[in-house]
């Protein structure tokens, strides 16, 4: 995909990653409609600064939490840009503590933003996508999703579902001109991440990557019309692993399960 002049829909557009992938983008010339939960001082940070910097850049405030909120951010970025050609989902949230004791709203939160979420938004943009013939849908899951990790299950299973989302709508959508691009990175340093989670990490020997590192990647992925792309080694190569030999995983995790666990308790 040429993306000079691409008009690029992104969620989450505030985040670490967001933010990240959207100067990256905006180096190459795309067009931008930032979305963010509200109209927060970095929400409009990025937008100034990236227009300061001759981009093109829309903030469009929604809470992707709310009821027809996606599909009205959609229609926004349309009448913004004059059309989608790209929509990142990159919108998410993370809880580490044990299950048993995960509050049943902030469950409900996790799937709707990390699965249900970008389901519907990728609805809202495909009659356009599909009429016009051509169109990116790209997910940014996790290597979470390819490994249920304990204390981490509600993400897990919300990216697991993710992941499962990528591959059936690219199989589906073959042949038409639009295509779909599931990017998993591994732990990344950002503020969706708790103090306990950098303790355990540390603590661990977890890899955790930067922002910027992962959002280059993700431009890359865009520009090369990749369907999967796994980010680090060798975490990309236990997600592998996993699919066929997931008892063996179970062992390899067994010892840094039980070291994670105090950190997952005071979380």
């Amino acid at each position: 995909m040429q993306l000079q002049g691409t008009r690029v829909l992104i969620t989450g557009a505030a985040g670490g990653i967001g933010s990240a992938v959207a100067e990256a983008l905006a180096q190459q010339g795309a067009a931008l409609a930032l979305v963010g939960r509200s109209q927060t001082t970095a929400l409009a940070s990025l937008q100034q600064r990236l227009n300061d910097n001759g981009a093109v850049a829309h903030a469009i405030p929604a809470d992707l939490l709310d009821a027809g909120a996606g599909e009205w951010a959609v229609e926004q970025a349309m009448a913004q840009l004059g059309g989608v050609d790209v929509l990142l989902n990159c919108a998410g949230m993370t809880s580490f503590r044990p299950f048993a004791e995960e509050a049943p709203a902030l469950l409900q939160q996790i799937v709707q933003l990390n699965l249900v979420a970008p389901m519907l938004l990728a609805r809202a943009v495909l009659p356009e996508m599909l009429a016009r013939g051509s169109g990116r849908i790209v997910n940014v899951g996790s290597t979470f999703g390819s490994i249920g990790f304990a204390w981490f299950s509600a993400y897990s299973a919300s990216k697991f579902g993710l992941r499962g989302l990528s591959e059936a709508l690219r199989r589906e959508l073959d042949g038409s001109g639009v295509g779909v691009t599931y990017v998993a990175p591994r732990a990344v340093r950002t503020k969706l991440n708790t103090d306990a989670v950098y303790r355990m990490a540390q603590e661990t020997g977890m890899h955790m990557d930067s922002p910027s590192w992962v959002a280059d990647r993700i431009v890359a992925a865009i520009a090369a019309d990749a369907k999967d792309v796994y980010l680090g080694f060798p975490e990309k190569l236990f997600a592998r692993l996993n699919g066929f030999l997931p008892r063996l995983v179970d062992g390899g995790l067994r010892k840094q399960n039980r070291a994670m666990e105090a950190f997952a308790r005071i979380s």
